[in-house]
């Protein structure tokens, strides 16, 4: 066993005889996810006491089999605490959800080391974060662009993770966004769904593709209100795909007003965000709604469109 291994001693339940091998572990240690579990049986970590690697995840067990699971330390991760404020929704021991202003990078990356919301979870949380796979990071679930406003949710744990990232996968998340576009659309009610890839002259975009490139993604809308060339319109999501409701919105002719990739402003629109001094797409995150991982409680919020997105709508409303 490697150096800074902890051993955990598990036998299986007579109830729990002919399951795989990972499902029947994660029911007898609930402090680690099933994809934690399976992590380490493919990496030799689940020993029988006669000292064999368990490599298959999908063996069957029989009651009164018993394993040692070798746990390696969580690796650091490599963003550092930082001391940001947060709009601090809902915080339990399994999960959090922010609001997060325009502006804030979700995640480190190339041109954002810090400042983001990780390194601002990574001090508010003070290490009680998913690691799944084995790293102490933030349990970021899903996303939301550097200048769109909103709800986001991040997990505490790997268990609170494995049933939020599973929720997502299967569409079940409830999630609507406001979005100010330019034109009423014609119907003010409808349904995009079109594949979204990267963009054939533009990697850093993307675009819709045919069937088969990029992903699936499906977008419902609604106008919620008529303003001046332009609309206040509801998006709610089924998929998340990376800029879905941007992409999709200018594909139907109606693009976010102030999105600097996706958008071409009209004149007066120009004038009017020059004057606000509003520099973003005109997103907001607005309701996110998810059934607990942990109690299974559902849980929904909701969120105020910002300051600056309703100053762009006092001076777009019809009079």
């Amino acid at each position: 066993m490697l150096p800074g291994l902890s051993t955990i001693n598990a036998t299986i339940a007579d109830a729990l005889s002919g399951a795989r091998l990972d499902k029947a572990l994660s029911a007898v240690v609930p402090d680690l996810s099933r994809e934690r579990i399976k992590a380490l049986i493919l990496e030799g970590q689940v020993m029988t006491p006669d000292g064999r690697a368990m490599t298959d995840p999908a063996l069957k067990v029989a009651g009164g089999d018993r394993f040692a699971l070798h746990v390696p330390p969580p690796a650091e991760a490599t963003a550092r605490p930082q001391a940001i404020a947060l709009n601090v929704v809902y915080e339990d021991a399994d999960l959090i959800v922010i609001d997060k202003p325009a502006g804030m990078v979700v995640h480190p990356a190339a041109g954002n080391a810090d400042g983001t919301l990780v390194n601002a979870l990574l001090h508010h949380c003070a290490g009680q974060l998913s690691g799944i796979g084995g790293v102490a990071r933030p349990g970021i679930v899903h996303r939301i662009d550097k200048d769109t406003s909103g709800l986001i949710v991040a997990a505490k744990n790997d268990i609170a993770h494995e049933g939020l990232a599973r929720q997502f996968k299967d569409h079940s998340i409830a999630r609507r966004y406001a979005a100010i576009v330019s034109g009423r659309p014609v119907p003010p009610a409808g349904t995009v769904d079109q594949w979204i890839g990267r963009s054939d002259s533009d990697r850093k975009k993307m675009a819709v593709q045919p069937e088969g490139r990029g992903k699936h993604a499906v977008t419902h809308y609604r106008m919620l209100e008529k303003l001046r060339d332009s609309a206040l319109v509801e998006c709610r999501l089924e998929t998340g795909r990376t800029h879905q409701v941007r992409v999709h919105m200018a594909h139907i002719g109606h693009p976010l007003i102030g999105d600097p990739v996706y958008s071409k402003s009209k004149k007066h629109f120009k004038s009017i965000l020059e004057t606000l001094g509003f520099n973003r797409q005109a997103l907001h995150a607005r309701t996110l709604g998810f059934i607990h991982p942990v109690s299974r409680n559902a849980l929904a919020f909701e969120s105020r469109i910002p300051a600056d997105m309703q100053e762009l709508l006092s001076q777009l409303r019809v009079i």
